[in-house]
């Protein structure tokens, strides 16, 4: 059976902390994480349960759908990896994430209530000019 030695056990403590604080995403990434987040594409997990001292966050970075990666320009080394984040980024991704479901169900609602034909096929009589509308002419 092979041993670890533990010399150094406030070397082991400084990497445990680093590890509970997380890393913070450079701004192309979190801008490339924020406009995941807001369609949905973003997994978050606070680190440590049951330690009420750890604020970081695990963030699962999901690849977008081919339509959305089509118009989206990400990095390949964002899309299907984890990372922690420290708080304060965690934080306001889980607001962007809120505010994304937010918009996109004011989208759905709106197209719900649109009434397409009433606005394809409807002409005041007085948007022709002359009063009488396309079907008083011969």
């Amino acid at each position: 059976m092979k041993s670890i030695k533990l010399t150094d056990v406030g070397q082991i403590k400084n990497e445990l902390n680093k590890y509970k604080k997380g890393k913070k995403l450079d701004i192309r990434q979190f801008n490339q994480a924020a406009r995941l987040a807001w369609l949905g594409k973003l997994v978050l997990m606070p680190l440590d349960l049951e330690d009420p001292e750890t604020k970081s966050y695990h963030v699962y970075v999901e690849y977008p759908d081919p339509f959305v990666a089509h118009f989206l320009d990400l990095d390949d080394d964002l899309g299907g990896h984890l990372f922690i984040l420290d708080s304060e980024q965690g934080h306001y991704l889980a607001e962007i994430i809120e505010q994304g479901v937010r918009d996109r169900a004011a989208l759905y609602e709106d197209l719900n209530r649109r009434d397409f034909y009433f606005k394809k096929f409807y002409r005041p009589e007085d948007q022709d000019g002359d009063g009488g509308g396309a079907e008083g002419a011969s």
